[in-house]
């Protein structure tokens, strides 16, 4: 049995992925629930407490269960496993992506140093990768964390782009353009 504090923030979710963050208020969030708008301030102080769990247990979730597609395969596959993970993530919740990854908000993580501490539970799968692949000469010795900010901003301005409507491929068209184009990427900093 879920406690009311985590029903309430799978009801924020749930408002988010399907409408957005600016939908997201207390009222709608309490009514969901079943209880007063009132009765959620005992269990988070303000919306920004509230948002702040569902993103944490967000990037829990998504920690998770990225990088399991290709668990045992090569070194490169994993790298496009965790590409397709991505994509599925971005393209099956945009609202949540785009509040996740691009809108301003507090407590956001920063790179360089939120990502350096590990911090970014998601981005911290590719960062051992990188890692992983620089030790066993796929690629070439550089800045692991920078090494993965452009293996993965590429195809996050492609997924911007394709969420903003700038982009007109069907959904399998544009995940070909992304392998593509993290594919060049890769090409770029092997050894």
């Amino acid at each position: 049995m879920k406690t009311t504090s985590e029903r309430i923030a799978e009801a924020a979710r749930d408002i988010l992925v399907g409408e957005g963050s600016e939908a997201v208020t207390m009222r709608r969030v309490a009514d969901a629930v079943g209880i007063t708008a009132m009765a959620i301030y005992k269990h988070y102080p303000n919306r920004q407490a509230l948002l702040r769990t569902v993103v944490d247990r967000t990037f829990q979730d998504l920690a998770a269960s990225w990088g399991h597609r290709v668990a045992g395969g090569d070194w490169e596959g994993r790298v496009f496993g965790l590409l397709d993970d991505f994509l599925d993530f971005a393209l099956g919740a945009p609202h949540l992506y785009t509040y996740l990854m691009t809108e301003r908000r507090e407590q956001a993580r920063r790179f360089p140093d939120d990502f350096a501490a590990g911090d970014s539970l998601a981005f911290g799968h590719l960062v051992i990768l990188v890692e992983e692949g620089m030790r066993a000469g796929h690629l070439r010795e550089d800045d692991p964390l920078e090494v993965t900010l452009a293996l993965t901003s590429s195809v996050q301005g492609l997924v911007q782009l394709y969420l903003g409507g700038r982009i007109g491929l069907p959904e399998e068209e544009f995940r070909a353009l992304c392998r593509r184009t993290a594919g060049r990427v890769l090409n770029g900093v092997k050894a």
